[in-house]
Formats: structure tokens, C-alpha cells, sequence
């Protein structure tokens, strides 16, 4: 071993260290995401159009409370986080933001789901049973995910720990560990609820639904802190049109069902890859968010040393993940009773599509950060959210893509 790559891997012993942790704790959890799906089989095909939510919905549980990570873990490497709810502290204004973006987010994605899937002539469940699906999973899965950011940040800050490294595979595991299961219960009782008095439960829901939500864009606009509004203003826009990149990618994998569903252990591998590529860009834009913050790295035209620095241990990571995942994967299934393509497959398919997505990642997500920063906008606000659904999408073609090259959609 060379001396560059041992000073490279001393270095950067405290990164590889927490972020292989957090990275395996993260995997563990997905499979568990991942075997929800693969057991979800009937409800993909009795509720035509589902499929096309889920990426939105777990995707937006990351990119909103990845986003939250990400400004704590910058709050405290400049010295403004403090442990405290008290109103107008940092803290609470991120988490009263979080919750109301939470909302407003999880409501529109149910309704451009519908619309999305209705220009582009696919057969979908109705818009009210989008919304109420994507409500219910939403807002859940949001509680919960707020408690387990402020855990994450309250031990990173008593310990002195770098959370930057280990929030967002935290959270994204979490985050599918109880989207998942929120949406799968929330297509139960639509699958059970049937008949007029079903259809005006719906209408009721999807009026309440519809006031909460503007009576939250009143508070956030004009009753919130100044952080909280600003929080709100800003990551709004980017948030929509990541739901329209995560909406993208479930129309991929629609696409791709009725294959799909032959071979459950693609489904349970769909969760672990694109979370476990959306835990990667976390952590690489989290650090480079930091690191603007601090002047360490400097913006340009193209990347530069730190940059590159910061890809390499990315690659380091998938190499690892990827592989891990793809093998956990096909052994769950086989003890499950799943059907899988088999364990070599299965390994090139994570490595081949989860390389070229991290290859693509690794420069978005730096011109992302640099663009926002250069623009006087937080990149905390927009790095993860943008590359999230971004990798979603381009993650997605990419499996779908490799899933087609292997013959196994034939």
C-alpha cells in the first residue's frame, strides 16, 4: 500500500469508521423495508398505480429529514446548535419546518401521483386514495423520524461525534423501516374499505387533508420564526420538483412490474439500493455542505482535490454496500421462500447499476452544493433533497437497465 493511500485511509479513519457503522445499521434496516415490499406483491398488482408513490414517499421521508440531519450537523460545526426546544431555538424552528413540510409535500404527492399517472395514460387507484394513502404513510412515518433525528443529533452532539457521516444512512433506513409498512397498511384498508360510504370517507379526508394543508402554508409563511420560514421557503420549490423525480422513478419501476413481481427478491432489493444510494449522497453532501460552510472547500468549475477526496471514499462505500445488500438479500429471500434470480445475479445487478449511480452522484452532488452556495442559498436545504429524488430516478433506470441486460425481464 502506497503512502498517499495510507495517509488517505488515516485520514479518514473516523469517517470509514462511522460511516461503515451507520451504513451497516442502515442495510440491516432497509432489508427489513426491503422484505415488506417483496411481501407486497398482491397489493402492487390489486392496486394499480401504487408502485409509482412508493419511491416519493420514502424518498421524501430522506429529503426532508435528511435535510434536517444535514442542518444540525452544519449547526454544529459552526457553533449555533444547542440541545433545546425552547421556541425560536434552532432545534425546534428545524422541526416545526420539518413537520409542516411533512404535510404540505405528502398531500401533493398523492395528488400529482394521480395526475402524473392519469396524462401518462397509466391504469391508477383514484386521486382521493393516493392522497389518503400518501397522507397516512407520510405524516406517520414523519413523527417517528423526527424523535430519531433528535436522538441522532443529541448523541452526536454529547458524544462529539461528525453526524454528518451518520444521519442520513440512519434516517433513510428509518425512514423505509416505517414509510413502508405505513403505506402497505394504508393500501390494506383501502383494498377493504369498498362502496359508497368508502368513496365519501375518502372525499371527507381529502377536503380535511386539503384545509390542514393550507392553514399550514399560512403558519409557515407568516406565523413561524424567521428560520423556520426560511426553511420552509426554500426547500418548498426544490421538494417539488423532486417529487416529480421520484414519481419518475416509480413510473420506471411500474414499467417493470409485472417482471417484478416474478422475482420478489428485486422487489426487496429495490428499498436497499435506492436508499442505500440516497444514505451515500447523504453522506458525501452533508460533508461538502459542511465543508463550504467552513471554507475548507472552495467552489469552482470543477471539482477539486477535497472534492475528490470525498468521491473516493463514496466509492469505498458502495464497493461495500452494494455487495453486502445484494447478498443479504438474496439469502433473506431463500429463507423466506422468495424466489431469487440467484446470488451471483443478484451481486452484479447491485454492483453494476449501484457503481454507474454513484459514478453520476458523486458530480451532481458537488455542482448541487457549489450551485446553491454560489447562489448565497444553503446547500443543506437543496444537496440532499435534489440529489435524492435525482439518484432516485437515475437510480431506478439504472437497476431497471442492469435487470434488462441480465435477461431477467424476458
Amino acid at each position: 500500500m502506497s503512502g498517499a493511500v495510507k495517509t488517505f485511509f488515516s485520514n479518514n479513519k473516523t469517517v470509514f469508521t462511522l460511516g461503515f457503522t451507520a451504513l451497516l445499521i442502515s442495510s440491516l434496516g432497509d432489508i427489513m423495508a426491503g422484505v415488506t415490499l417483496g411481501f407486497m406483491t398482491d397489493t402492487l398488482e390489486l392496486l394499480p398505480g401504487l408502485m409509482i408513490l412508493i419511491p416519493a414517499a420514502i424518498g421524501m421521508r430522506g429529503n426532508i429529514f435528511g435535510a434536517l440531519g444535514s442542518r444540525l450537523g452544519t449547526s454544529m460545526h459552526v457553533g449555533t446548535f444547542e440541545l433545546s426546544l425552547r421556541k425560536g431555538s434552532i432545534l425546534r424552528q428545524n422541526m416545526e419546518a420539518s413537520l409542516i413540510l411533512t404535510m404540505v409535500v405528502s398531500f401533493l404527492m398523492g395528488f400529482l401521483a394521480k395526475v402524473v399517472s392519469s396524462a401518462l395514460g397509466v391504469n391508477s387507484i383514484s386521486m382521493q386514495q393516493f392522497i389518503f394513502i400518501s397522507v397516512f404513510g407520510g405524516v406517520l412515518a414523519g413523527l417517528v423520524l423526527l424523535v430519531v433525528n433528535v436522538v441522532v443529533a443529541n448523541l452526536g452532539f454529547r458524544r462529539n461525534w461528525d453526524i454528518d457521516n451518520i444521519s442520513a444512512p440512519l434516517l433513510t433506513a428509518a425512514g423505509d423501516i416505517v414509510t413502508l409498512p405505513m403505506l402497505f397498511l394504508a393500501g390494506i384498508l383501502v383494498l377493504n374499505w369498498n362502496g359508497d360510504l368508502a368513496h365519501l370517507f375518502y372525499d371527507i379526508m381529502m377536503v380535511l387533508f386539503f384545509a390542514v394543508t393550507l392553514y399550514l402554508i399560512y403558519e409557515a409563511l407568516y406565523r413561524r420564526d424567521e428560520e423556520a420560514k426560511r426553511i420552509f421557503v426554500q426547500s418548498s420549490p426544490v421538494l417539488v420538483i423532486c417529487i416529480l423525480l421520484d414519481l419518475g422513478a416509480g413510473l420506471t419501476i411500474e414499467d417493470q412490474i409485472s417482471h417484478l413481481v416474478a422475482f420478489p427478491a428485486l422487489l426487496v432489493l429495490i428499498p436497499l439500493f435506492l436508499q442505500n444510494c440516497n444514505a451515500l449522497g447523504g453522506i458525501l453532501t452533508s460533508r461538502m455542505s459542511s465543508l463550504l460552510h467552513m471554507g475548507i472547500m472552495l467552489p469552482g468549475k470543477v471539482p477539486g482535490k477535497v472534492s475528490y477526496e470525498n468521491f473516493a471514499i463514496i466509492y469505498i462505500f458502495a464497493l461495500w454496500v452494494f455487495t453486502f445488500v445484494s447478498i443479504a438479500t438474496h439469502f433473506v429471500c431463500i429463507a423466506l421462500g422468495l424466489a431469487s434470480p440467484g446470488l451471483l445475479i443478484m451481486i452484479t445487478l447491485g454492483l453494476v447499476a449501484g457503481l454507474v449511480t454513484v459514478t453520476v452522484l458523486n458530480f451532481l452532488s458537488y455542482y448541487v452544493a457549489v450551485t446553491t452556495f454560489m447562489f448565497s442559498l444553503d446547500p443543506d436545504d437543496h444537496s440532499i433533497p435534489v440529489t435524492s429524488s435525482a439518484i432516485d430516478f437515475i437510480g431506478s433506470l439504472a437497476l431497471m437497465a442492469a435487470i434488462v441486460m441480465l435477461g431477467l425481464s424476458v
